[in-house]
């Protein structure tokens, strides 16, 4: 398929559009993130350089499989011995194209040949310039690509002309030949050879054929004119039908870009949600294990009751299970009694009954007995938290399914 004969740059733009917007069977073989980026390369190529025209033909891999791909085809200008000369080449866009560095062929006309030995083109015509072998994504492009083929072709040119034989068979006309198809015979770093039919370029120098004039009449005119007409509208309404299409794609485009952002956002809130129910499931396990551990001083301490509430001795009612724990109970029922005792000397200095310095003395002196209980509960409670992490540690595997 071959975008209209043009030179606009919009019918190249349409053209690309319409190529890589198929979808089904006739869509090409490129990944929908990279066709983009695809598009803007080959638009970049053929505003800096015009004589490579894009198409889309048959590109036939090493193995026999077929596929439509995307090429530049034309020419690049080399300036060789102060002269300027046009080397015929076709770059292939393969399928994983930006990712990795397309594939380049000299194309040869039949009055050229291959230069034996040429340190970057194989006897098969495929090209492997440094550009190519040291190809990165996504700083590496179409345009620089074309620039250092012209650079390299223009220290060495891989063709040259060969003199035409002289053809035994008069009935044989340059037309009438089949299409041939080359092979890959050189280091062509795992690249095949496309069959492709050679393109027809004009000759270094040539002006090309002027064409004979013929007497048209008023009709003809008439008609051309129309004709005309009719192209100009349908080129306009092809161009409009281009605008829109690009102004969708920006629209998908953005879509794409919000789909992206509130997936990160989903991923995210999972994230949390999992994070809460770890800790949820841990806590879980504290509440078990204390459970467990309530329960069995509920069955320990069961029978110890034989008589009514009455004969109930507060002070003996708990008993404490270590020494920690006896020690806590005394520290914290000395630190409680020394918090009612300062409230009732604020209340007798209050009321009147207690001299101000009696009542100062009494509490500097309470005080004093009130830090030292609670610095002993701070020690105990440090050295109980110790000891509960380490029994939470030994039961951990009993509650872990």
């Amino acid at each position: 398929m071959v975008p209209p004969p043009s030179s606009n740059n919009q019918a190249i733009q349409q053209f690309l559009s319409s190529v890589l917007s198929q979808h089904g069977t006739s869509a090409l073989p490129y990944s929908e993130d990279t066709k983009w980026l695809i598009r803007q390369h080959l638009l970049s190529l053929t505003t800096t350089s015009p004589s490579l025209e894009p198409k889309t033909a048959t590109f036939t891999h090493n193995d026999g499989r077929t596929v439509n791909l995307l090429q530049a085809d034309g020419t690049v200008p080399i300036t060789f011995i102060s002269a300027t000369y046009n080397i015929p080449v076709i770059i292939w866009l393969i399928e994983s194209y930006p990712r990795h560095p397309p594939c380049v062929y000299v194309n040869p006309t039949r009055d050229m040949i291959i230069k034996r030995s040429h340190p970057f083109v194989n006897p098969s015509g495929l090209v492997s310039i440094p550009y190519l072998q040291d190809w990165i994504y996504p700083s590496s492009n179409l345009v620089d690509l074309a620039r250092e083929l012209s650079s390299v072709f223009g220290r060495d040119p891989p063709l040259f002309s060969q003199r035409p034989k002289p053809n035994p068979n008069p009935n044989y006309h340059p037309n009438q030949s089949s299409l041939g198809s080359v092979g890959n015979t050189g280091g062509g770093g795992g690249y095949p050879r496309p069959i492709v039919r050679p393109a027809q370029y004009p000759p270094y120098g040539s002006g090309g054929a002027v064409g004979k004039v013929e007497a048209e009449d008023a009709a003809e005119v008439h008609k051309r004119n129309v004709i005309n007409k009719l192209v100009e509208n349908v080129h306009g309404d092809m161009l409009q039908f281009s605008k829109t299409r690009e102004a969708e794609m920006e629209s998908w485009f953005r879509a794409q870009s919000v789909l992206r952002g509130r997936e990160e956002e989903f991923n995210k809130g999972l994230k949390e949600m999992r994070d809460k129910m770890e800790g949820l499931e841990l806590h879980l396990q504290v509440v078990l294990m204390n459970t467990d551990v309530l329960e069995a001083w509920v069955r320990e301490n069961k029978g110890k009751l034989k008589g009514g509430s009455e004969d109930i001795d507060v002070d003996n009612a708990f008993e404490c299970v270590d020494v920690l724990s006896k020690q806590m109970l005394e520290c914290t029922a000395v630190d409680m009694a020394i918090e009612d005792a300062v409230y009732s000397l604020e209340k007798a200095v209050q009321e009147g009954a207690m001299p101000f310095d009696q009542y100062l003395r009494n509490v500097r002196l309470l005080s004093r007995e009130q830090f030292f209980n609670r610095a002993t509960a701070a020690k105990v409670r440090a050295a109980q938290m110790q000891a509960q992490v380490a029994g939470m540690a030994a039961r951990a595997p009993r509650y872990a399914t």
